[in-house]
């Protein structure tokens, strides 16, 4: 039977004192992105399934499109595919031996962040 080891490190429970580097940042917006993927194709097949369903859908569904709220939904669906779709980009190159380095990693997560920002910015002057 062990015994419970007491450890003499800090434990430092406040989330928000907390820095984590800038790796850490876009893999947990990687993740998150994804899990807004997942929930919003969801919501746009449901409105692709009442769009195709008659005139009358087709009509509600472009007339709920054309208000600012759901212009809102559809761009933070698409800010979520880009930044997803960037990221994805960037673990493939790793993946293929590039980058893996901790200054090539923190490169590579500045350059996601810079051409995320971008195209969702392009994304919200197409959408509005």
């Amino acid at each position: 039977m062990k015994k419970a080891v007491k450890s003499q490190r800090p434990v430092n429970l406040d989330l928000r004192t907390i820095k984590l580097p800038i790796t850490a940042y876009t893999s947990i917006l990687h993740r998150v992105s994804g899990v807004i993927l997942f929930v919003g194709v969801a919501i746009m097949l449901l409105a692709l399934d009442a769009s195709l369903s008659s005139e009358e859908g087709f009509a509600e569904v472009k007339a709920y499109l054309s208000s600012p709220l759901a212009k809102l939904i559809v761009w933070a669906l698409l800010s979520a595919l880009l930044y997803h779709l960037v990221a994805g980009i960037r673990h493939l190159i790793m993946d293929a031996g590039h980058g893996e380095t901790l200054e090539g990693g923190k490169l590579g997560s500045k350059i996601v962040i810079a051409v995320s920002v971008v195209l969702i910015l392009l994304a919200g002057v197409w959408i509005w």
